[in-house]
């Protein structure tokens, strides 16, 4: 990534990546990936071996990391 982005959550695989992505996206952040290609190949994630960071830009790390640290997106919210 350029250094006009930060890294603000690093998932242990695809379905967490693909929640917290979705999640920061629905609050209009938005997100870009790193380390997918990775374990696409292998398949797994063992040591960070195949983890998937997710980007956002400087502007809204503050916000992300927030929401982040407020909500656990891999919970569905109770109705």
């Amino acid at each position: 990534m350029d250094q006009r982005t930060q890294c603000v959550f690093v998932a242990n695989g695809e379905v967490q990546a693909q929640q917290v992505r979705a999640f920061l996206e629905a609050a209009d952040i938005p997100t870009a990936v790193r380390g997918e290609s990775l374990r696409n190949t292998h398949g797994l994630t063992l040591n960070g071996l195949g983890a998937v960071e997710i980007f956002v830009d400087n502007a809204d790390v503050e916000e992300a990391r927030l929401l982040l640290a407020t909500h656990d997106p891999s919970t569905p919210a109770s109705t």
